[in-house]
């Protein structure tokens, strides 16, 4: 990352960083505080219906949300962004954070896999993996960086299949958004996201997605350590809400897997 995009996230993250605004006297945090999660776009309505009831709990704290690829969110974290949590789509770029000392004590708390989705009416008939290779079929895809990227470079492998790729996209987002507008005739997303997408998107179940199985962790940013004891408490109360049976019922509820791969 160049040294004026990290000063650029920095910046942008700077409003909404680790810690409340210091008391009037000069004495010490402020009754109000906030808590910034970066977390994998996937997880965005399952954590923004978390935050809500997060922010009820608990009075004068705010939970600030952003969502992006999960490759983008470690180079925020390591480019300094006041985080407090780090919820990555998989384990490679919770372990670049980790090693650089910019969070620690991970934890899973879910999983996902691929589908394979089409425009409602399947314009170019795809029905097998196999399809995904053909010319005449558009197929958008996440970038290899991101996650998602990963996982569908994984199982085209293990199924020996080379896909005819038109995008690489950064988040698994900007390619159901590309399927819903018919930019693209299929897409691999995560089932989460095809859930959510409902009667936009069609989905052709395929076994060979079954070979890439992608682990959420979830853990406390260097910054909120740098905030103080409260804040640290703060940011380790919400991983006990992911982890816990209120935040695995929500994220069962959105399709997610439990961390050990099992239904909640």
């Amino acid at each position: 990352m160049s040294a004026a995009l990290a000063a650029g996230v920095a910046l942008g993250l700077a409003a909404c960083g680790a810690g409340g605004a210091a008391s009037p006297d000069g004495t010490g945090a402020a009754d109000e505080r906030t808590l910034t999660v970066l977390a994998a776009a996937s997880l965005r309505d399952v954590f923004t219906d978390l935050a809500a009831g997060f922010e009820a709990e608990h009075d004068g704290v705010t939970v600030t949300l952003s969502f992006a690829g999960s490759s983008d969110l470690g180079d925020q974290v390591l480019a300094g962004a006041p985080a407090d949590i780090l919820a990555s789509a998989d384990e490679r770029t919770m372990t670049r954070v980790v090693e650089a000392g910019d969070a620690s004590d991970p934890v899973p708390f879910a999983t996902n896999t691929l589908t394979v989705v089409t425009p409602p009416d399947n314009p170019a008939g795809v029905e097998t993996f196999a399809d995904l290779a053909r010319d005449d079929v558009r197929v958008v895809v996440c970038a290899p960086q991101v996650p998602c990227g990963t996982a569908t470079d994984r199982v085209a492998e293990a199924a020996g299949v080379t896909l005819h790729r038109v995008s690489e996209e950064a988040s698994v987002t900007d390619v159901l958004a590309k399927v819903t507008s018919g930019e693209a005739d299929a897409g691999l997303v995560y089932v989460t996201d095809a859930t959510l997408a409902g009667a936009d998107v069609a989905v052709v179940d395929v076994p060979e997605t079954d070979a890439a199985l992608n682990v959420y962790p979830v853990a406390v940013v260097a910054a909120a350590r740098e905030a103080g004891p409260e804040q640290v408490a703060l940011a380790r109360a919400w991983v006990d809400l992911v982890t816990g049976e209120s935040g695995q019922a929500a994220l069962a509820a959105a399709g997610f897997g439990a961390p050990d791969g099992a239904s909640p």
